[in-house]
């Protein structure tokens, strides 16, 4: 009877407690779409942000095709809520939203469908902005912690001729450090752009009206392949720089070297320019004209110069000079009547990062098709020269040939071998052999022979090699932190090596920049955290480094501040920056044993 009474009281307990589960559990599903921002400047990112209320989605939902708008998921988050009595659980899909260009943008209403419910989000709409160049007065003031300005060598050029534009990132002497640069947009309608890269050896101080600033060069291959009124830019770029924080007090000359700084984003833009771009003259041009624009200079060879018909003549000609050598084309050979020619192949060699001087070596195979052909003509190369706006035409003298009338060529005779009648004909026909000998057996059967046993344990082994390897490497594909761990310390590795060098050659900027990225690499590795979001305050701030030792503590706030003012001081000795590189690599040694 008690047991009785036992199980239906468990029984009125469990109804009891789905009941009051039963309201929160029902509550309505709901699909909401949220943006963090309602507008942004071009190179910025706006988050959008789809929650789903009451509702478990299988897979994110897919986004829609926008023009101008890119779509990057990110991730979900999930919550979860049991308050009197009520039950929540939501999960939010994240998306970072960029635009390529400015304008006004709607994204519609999305549907999704899950079961049976059919859920809707109401439409967002985003306005991106472009920035803008500062003016004169502002640059001057040195009101503007950045600002980026384009040259161009000419405002007039002909179609085909190549020139290499500049971009000058100016910095603030007060800026402690910046990263992630890019480059948002780079309008060059008419031309063709080559890769934007940084001038080598050339960032220097300059004085622009009440502030000092780091310039940073930037050359951009352009080509003209229109002509009329092209416009290069306006071309924007955003930035993260540190800069000295406000609000610690004390001297702001003093605050600039020994602040931890606060990381600000920023965006630039430049002025566009208007260049002229004129079509190539049509009066002298050469009837064998190619396209070739520039300055050039033509040399060719020709080899064999004594063949049979059909056979193949080897012509090598070499372009070499200044324009854009990827464009220059062999011209044809109108002379060429009586040769059989082939498709030439092409070889570049440049002499400089963007490709516009050098040698573009063109290797073409020929063969005459009659023993009348006494010669190859002369060779031809057309170009056009900017400079002084004319036509030039090359020539290589003509190449004399001998070439001989195919024939047939007798079969080689045989010569007979005097001794052949003196020797005996081979035997084809052995005879059986009566006897064959006693039989032996080997007495040791063959599982017991080590070489058998040693054959067969062969795969086994292979078997276990390979599992062993495979379960490594599953175990590292699962563990994202220890694939950190083991990059990390190959960087740091190879950074010391670097680091050694830039000492020797007595480089103190690039030392320090690449010192500084890689503390941040090491302890980004040691705390799980982005290595770009590392600065001095982690020392103080984060509970790992607070239980590490004192002195390392100390050497790695004496390493950041070394960081920050290597761009202030002196330039320094070989002697004391190998110091500096040992004493980094003996707290590159303590961090790795600090426990994370």
């Amino acid at each position: 009877m008690d047991a009785t009474k036992m199980r239906l009281s468990l029984k009125t307990l469990t109804m009891l407690l789905l009941v009051a589960l039963l309201p929160g559990a029902a509550g309505a599903a709901s699909f909401t779409a949220s943006l963090d921002r309602d507008s942004m400047m071009l190179g910025e990112q706006a988050t959008l942000s789809l929650k789903f209320e009451g509702v478990q989605p299988q897979d994110a939902p897919g986004m829609p095709n926008i023009a101008g708008l890119q779509f990057q998921y990110v991730g979900p988050s999930s919550s979860f809520s049991f308050i009197n009595g009520q039950t929540t659980s939501s999960v939010t899909y994240n998306y970072l939203v960029t635009a390529q260009r400015a304008g006004d943008f709607t994204i519609p209403a999305m549907r999704a469908d899950i079961g049976s419910q059919q859920l809707a989000s109401a439409p967002l709409k985003l306005t991106v902005t472009t920035a803008n160049a500062p003016s004169a007065a502002a640059v001057n003031s040195g009101s503007e912690i950045a600002f980026l300005k384009f040259n161009f060598p000419k405002n007039k050029i002909y179609v085909g001729e190549a020139e290499v534009g500049r971009l000058e990132l100016y910095l603030r002497d007060d800026v402690q450090n910046f990263g992630n640069f890019q480059i948002t947009s780079s309008p060059t309608d008419g031309f063709n752009a080559g890769k934007t890269t940084e001038l080598q050896n050339q960032r220097r101080r300059v004085q622009v009206g009440n502030r000092v600033y780091t310039e940073i060069p930037l050359a951009l291959p352009l080509t003209a392949v229109r002509a009329g009124a092209l416009t290069l830019g306006p071309f924007t770029a955003s930035a993260v720089v540190v800069l000295p924080s406000q609000n610690q007090g004390g001297d702001p000359f003093f605050r600039q070297f020994f602040n931890q700084g606060e990381q600000q984003q920023i965006n630039l833009a430049t002025e566009a320019l208007n260049i002229q771009s004129l079509p190539l003259p049509a009066q002298n041009r050469p009837a064998n004209f190619s396209g070739a624009v520039g300055q050039f200079s033509f040399a060719a060879s020709a080899g064999p110069t004594t063949v049979t018909v059909g056979d193949p003549i080897t012509v090598r000609v070499q372009v070499s000079g200044r324009g854009a050598l990827d464009g220059v084309t062999l011209p044809a050979q109108n002379a060429w009547q009586n040769f059989k020619t082939y498709p030439p192949t092409t070889k570049l060699d440049t002499a400089d990062p963007f490709g516009f001087q050098g040698t573009k070596t063109f290797e073409q195979i020929i063969s005459p098709e009659n023993s009348d052909v006494h010669e190859l003509p002369a060779l031809t190369f057309s170009f056009f020269n900017p400079d002084d706006g004319q036509y030039h035409t090359l020539t290589q003298a003509a190449v004399p040939l001998t070439v001989k009338a195919a024939g047939t060529s007798p079969m080689p005779v045989q010569a007979a071998n005097k001794n052949s009648a003196d020797e005996k004909p081979a035997q084809d026909i052995l005879p059986i052999k009566e006897n064959l000998g006693t039989h032996t057996q080997n007495k040791t059967p063959l599982v017991a022979q080590p070489a058998f046993l040693a054959v067969q344990s062969v795969p086994v082994l292979a078997f276990l090699a390979a599992f062993i390897w495979r379960q490594r490497t599953d175990n590292l594909a699962n563990n994202p932190r220890l694939r950190r761990q083991r990059a990390v310390a190959q960087l740091v590795r190879d950074g010391l090596n670097d680091l050694k060098k830039f000492a020797a050659e007595n480089k103190a900027d690039e030392f320090f920049a690449l010192l500084f990225r890689l503390l941040q690499e090491q302890l980004g590795e040691r705390l799980d955290c982005p290595a770009t979001a590392i600065t001095e305050n982690v020392i103080e701030e984060h509970a790992v480094l607070r239980s590490a030792p004192n002195a390392t503590r100390d050497t790695l706030r004496e390493l950041f501040q070394l960081c920050n003012q290597a761009r202030y001081a002196p330039v320094r000795g070989t002697g004391e920056l190998n110091s500096v590189a040992a004493k980094f690599e003996t707290t590159v040694g303590a961090l790795q044993e600090v426990k994370a």
